[in-house]
């Protein structure tokens, strides 16, 4: 089969299709995934950042990843994963953080420009009420990245990303 020529602005517009199995109204771009984007002839790179060095979605990431840029044409598809420099919540994109809200996910607050990990639980507002009256239930949620919480404002259970 013959490779269609290909430009890095159409690999990142399918890439953008491409949902965070674990998130689907958001895509492994707007997470910040997608590090980096290279067409050089027939041959396609994408490397990208797993959002946890454990994620156990990584395959289907990497799989995703691949349909979507072989759906192009292309044949000759490479997709390597780096955790350096390690994914940070920071490379979330705006609007994305605005879907996780709507979709009951509290967003992360900005993690900043220290090259140390905060213990310190950051301000969490309900994602279906704006209220800071919550409590955190649970230190780990049904994935390591999130926390159990409950809003005590108007009673909802909620998950909340952790700052990174």
């Amino acid at each position: 089969m013959t490779t269609l020529p290909v430009t890095p602005e159409q690999v990142w517009t399918a890439l953008a299709a491409v949902p965070d199995p674990e998130i689907p109204v958001v895509s492994v771009t707007d997470m910040g995934m997608v590090r980096d984007v290279t067409v050089d002839g027939g041959r396609v790179s994408v490397t990208f950042t797993p959002t946890f060095s454990g994620c156990p979605a990584l395959h289907v990431i990497r799989d995703s990843i691949g349909e979507a840029v072989r759906a192009l044409g292309v044949q000759d598809v490479e997709v390597r994963s780096t955790l350096t420099p390690p994914w940070t919540t920071d490379w979330i994109q705006p609007d994305a953080r605005e879907r996780l809200r709507q979709y009951g996910i509290a967003p992360p607050a900005p993690a900043g420009d220290s090259a140390l990990i905060t213990l310190d639980i950051e301000p969490t507002r309900c994602p279906r009420c704006d209220s800071f009256n919550v409590r955190m239930t649970g230190s780990f949620g049904p994935t390591l990245c999130k926390r159990l919480y409950v809003c005590d404002a108007c009673r909802e259970p909620f998950e909340g990303f952790k700052s990174v």
